[in-house]
């Protein structure tokens, strides 16, 4: 497939015939486009893990789609043994990574959907599981839409934007969360200079979003994280957008690591400082941000990963969290599907789920 052609493609789907999970292996990324059609559970969990397909609304969306194709050749005739091995499945599903909220609150609707008709046939079920999972999808295509167009009205034409990791189209099924304002400008004519972090160790900012945004015809800077600072010093930056993996009750933020220190070189700028946050990665059930399950990743990534030779003593020790928490006092608002929300956080999502 050409490169240019990536925006073309959503980033999660459903082979409509076999009824595969269907993603961009974003490990490949930008050096080749290649799509991996997965069914068995084991094959799913490795994707989310590895990071095959990562950013909190494809996860969920991935893991709808791929209970639904992990159940699909199921028997058919026992429905407390399809039940049984349904929930090993989710369970399964969702050690695959703890921070992302969207990924246990995805595969809790599904479960909801078996748990709802307890009457229904094995073949009735699947059927069942199939509508909600492409609900799923259709909902994270609507909402993110939704976020490009409330995040739109708070920049200008022409405004320099700086992002962090990747919260566009390649974390979601299309448009993205942080850089759906971005893609919606574009579609409306209007023109940005996007500054984007690389994003160490991982380097999603340097992969991703600087390869989307390149695709999407947007005038594009890569920097290095530590760059940020002279960046802001030097005016070119009008607001930042970034995307989160959970959000607490208290609008203490979750995620990419290295989100908290550009919020505070935002502050201490007099910088806007927006989350792109769909309604599915607040958590009320978690207070704050002290209550966030930071995962910790291999210390291969920080190491060796992208480099031909070992960049870093034997044995010595890493420290390499996936996620670190913004707290809420460095966030002027958070852009839902639903509106822009702006402190104190705690009442207005309560308002919103109300």
């Amino acid at each position: 497939m050409n490169k240019d052609n990536i925006l073309r493609h959503d980033t999660v789907a459903m082979d409509e015939t076999t009824g595969e999970l269907v993603i961009i292996d974003q490990t490949r990324l930008p050096g080749e486009t290649v799509f991996l059609r997965l069914s068995r559970p084991e094959d799913i969990h490795e994707a989310i893990y590895l990071l095959r397909v990562r950013g909190a609304p494809a996860i969920g969306v991935a893991a709808a789609i791929g209970i639904y194709a992990a159940c699909r050749d199921l028997p058919e005739g026992d429905r407390a043994a399809f039940t049984d091995e349904f929930f090993k499945i989710r369970d399964y599903l969702a050690s695959a990574r703890p921070t992302a909220v969207n990924l246990t609150w995805a595969l809790n609707r599904m479960a909801q959907v078996v748990e709802a008709h307890p009457a229904s046939t094995v073949s009735e079920l699947k059927a069942l599981l199939r509508r909600e999972a492409l609900t799923i999808r259709d909902e994270d295509i609507q909402v993110c839409r939704a976020l490009g167009e409330y995040g739109l009205t708070l920049i200008r034409d022409g405004d320099g934007i700086l992002t962090h990791c990747n919260a566009g189209q390649l974390a979601t099924v299309r448009y993205g969360t942080a850089l759906a304002p971005v893609h919606v400008g574009r579609e409306q004519g209007m023109q940005f200079r996007v500054f984007t972090d690389e994003t160490r160790p991982l380097l999603q900012g340097a992969r991703l979003s600087a390869f989307e945004l390149a695709a999407d015809g947007v005038d594009t800077t890569l920097i290095c994280d530590n760059m940020a600072s002279a960046v802001m010093k030097q005016g070119w930056v009008q607001a930042v957008f970034v995307g989160c993996d959970r959000v607490a009750a208290n609008g203490d933020t979750a995620n990419k690591i290295g989100t908290s220190g550009v919020a505070i070189l935002a502050k201490h700028y007099g910088i806007p400082f927006y989350v792109c946050a769909p309604l599915s990665t607040i958590d009320m059930r978690c207070p704050d941000g002290s209550a966030i399950c930071i995962e910790e990743r291999p210390a291969h990534e920080v190491t060796e990963l992208w480099y031909q030779q070992r960049m870093a003593p034997e044995n010595i020790r890493v420290y390499n969290p996936a996620f670190d928490v913004t707290d809420a006092e460095l966030i002027t608002a958070f852009v839902t599907e639903k509106g822009v929300i702006r402190p104190p956080f705690g009442p207005a999502f309560r308002a919103l789920f109300e």
